[in-house]
């Protein structure tokens, strides 16, 4: 099977190293990673993604701006988007069946299992939960 390519926006440099590192490790991704959001547009036309992971909170750009960036991009509509927050908890992530305005996102601190989960059930490859 084809390594899906997984983009993180995120202005943590510590997190998108140790998500890059941790995803890539399983063998299953290859992940690219932007930390300036200014940067993110291009880097995502140039890494030409599966599916993004976006942080919601950021300098420059939030991720609503960006995510708007993205699904106005021809080359990019189509590309699924998770967004990444520090601005909610775990729980309200499952009492809102992990959908923020209507897109899958992740409560930070992120665990590696429920990131590969979220990914493989927006690839597809997962039934939803």
């Amino acid at each position: 099977m084809a390594k899906k390519r997984i983009l993180i926006v995120d202005d943590e440099e510590s997190l998108t190293r140790v998500l890059k590192y941790s995803l890539e490790e399983t063998g299953t991704y290859e992940v690219g990673a932007e930390n300036k959001a200014g940067a993110a547009l291009a880097t995502a036309k140039t890494f030409k993604p599966d599916l993004i992971l976006l942080d919601v909170i950021m300098p420059e750009l939030d991720g609503g701006q960006l995510a708007e960036q993205f699904k106005a991009d021809p080359a990019l509509h189509d590309v699924p988007i998770v967004f990444l927050t520090a601005i909610t908890d775990k729980q309200e992530v499952r009492a809102h069946q992990h959908l923020l305005g209507g897109s899958p996102f992740l409560a930070k601190p992120v665990e590696l299992d429920e990131v590969i989960a979220c990914l493989e059930q927006q690839l597809g490859r997962l039934p939803p939960q």
